[in-house]
């Protein structure tokens, strides 16, 4: 490996210099030009340890950014569902296009990928959006380390990454209730301004806690009115297409109390008839829309019920809402109204993947335990 000067003449008699580094890797010869010694001893050094370390990719050989995410994202589709591409698609067109596309990957840095999640951030994208544009260029890169076209993956080398994600979850404002979830006294008006054929399907989002993906796809076939039980097995995603739910742990089993049990058998007399043998389909049959479930379903409720914003507007934008109420019902202690249900079971019945998922979203609703009164009765029990 060397560090040479070239020098030469226009065709106008004009001098000119440059710096070549000139090295080989695998039996393959490779040289790098640069206009200052610097640069090129600079760009030398890395590549030594990078060839030391094995994970140098010659800049001749290796592809932009761009066209590492068309190869990822040609092969997405055959893995993963049509709203997961879609997803996938906006954020390489909107965001890494416009910022790397051109970059070779192997000139692809850390310093590159912070600058360019400070770009992110200076362009008003959310923290959220941030971590889901940087988790895809990963994905574009790890893709292409399986393909041989880079070496390195920078995104997952990036040193605070783990720490970044735990001090996330820190600083993460935990669910409220009254503000990200439902009291008790709002569920209960809302239930009482419960009409039509919003009704059933809203009874169950808020005894079962499921999502608007499974209640959409739930099937007169997955409820059980003899043991009390509805059985997730599929969903509906954005494209109202039904199918399997995107992890085995969405597939449970969910205990019915008996108002939903006797509100779905009256349903099932004066449900449209379906081909698709659904619980909630639209009057003609087919899946039904998610922001018509929201818009004419829960919305109106709210503003009946009174649970509302300073504005006179539905207080709970999304069907999550009810879920969020769900896991608090199934948490809460049964003096307080609850099923005081062990954190294992609450992921079961929530078809979370982990119970590390579970805990880091609804933990801090569990009782503490440590209150004066147990404290004492503690004590006493002990001691006497």
């Amino acid at each position: 490996m060397s560090v040479r000067k070239r020098e030469w003449e226009t065709r106008k008699g004009e001098a000119r210099e440059a710096w070549i580094v000139d090295y080989s890797v695998n039996g393959s010869q490779h040289i790098k030009t640069f206009k200052r010694k610097k640069d090129a001893d600079a760009y030398q050094a890395q590549v030594r340890v990078d060839i030391s370390k094995g994970v140098h990719t010659a800049a001749s050989r290796s592809a932009t950014v761009a066209q590492a995410g068309m190869k990822w994202l040609s092969d997405a589709g055959e893995r993963l569902e049509p709203a997961t591409v879609e997803s996938y698609q906006q954020h390489f067109n909107q965001h890494i296009l416009p910022y790397l596309g051109h970059l070779k990957l192997s000139a692809l840095t850390i310093p590159i990928v912070r600058n360019f999640m400070d770009w992110l951030r200076a362009d008003k994208r959310s923290a959220a959006m941030i971590k889901r544009v940087v988790g895809d260029l990963g994905s574009i890169l790890a893709d292409a380390q399986e393909r041989g076209l880079v070496t390195q993956n920078v995104v997952r080398s990036l040193s605070h990454r783990k720490k970044q994600r735990a001090s996330d979850r820190r600083q993460k404002s935990v669910l409220k209730v009254g503000i990200d979830i439902p009291s008790p006294q709002e569920i209960r008006a809302i239930v009482t301004h419960l009409q039509g054929r919003w009704r059933p399907l809203l009874l169950t989002a808020i005894f079962t806690g499921l999502r608007a993906s499974e209640l959409r796809g739930l099937q007169w076939s997955d409820a059980d009115f003899k043991k009390g039980e509805i059985h997730v097995r599929r969903r509906a995603d954005k494209f109202n297409n039904t199918g399997n739910p995107k992890s085995a742990a969405g597939q449970r089993v969910v205990p019915m109390p008996p108002l939903l049990v006797n509100t779905l058998r009256e349903w099932k007399i004066r449900c449209p008839q379906s081909q698709l043998d659904l619980v909630f389909p639209t009057g003609k049959g087919g899946v039904e829309n998610h922001a018509n479930i929201v818009q004419r379903g829960l919305a109106p409720a709210q503003i009946a019920a009174g649970v509302v914003t300073k504005g006179g507007k539905a207080k709970y934008t999304g069907l999550h809402a009810l879920r969020h109420f769900y896991a608090s019902w199934c948490i809460n202690r049964t003096e307080d109204g609850g099923l005081g249900l062990p954190l294992k079971v609450v992921q079961h019945r929530l078809g979370h993947s982990s119970i590390q998922m579970t805990s880091d979203v609804y933990g801090h609703l569990f009782p503490s335990g440590d209150d004066g009164a147990e404290l004492a009765a503690a004590q006493k029990a002990l001691l006497g």
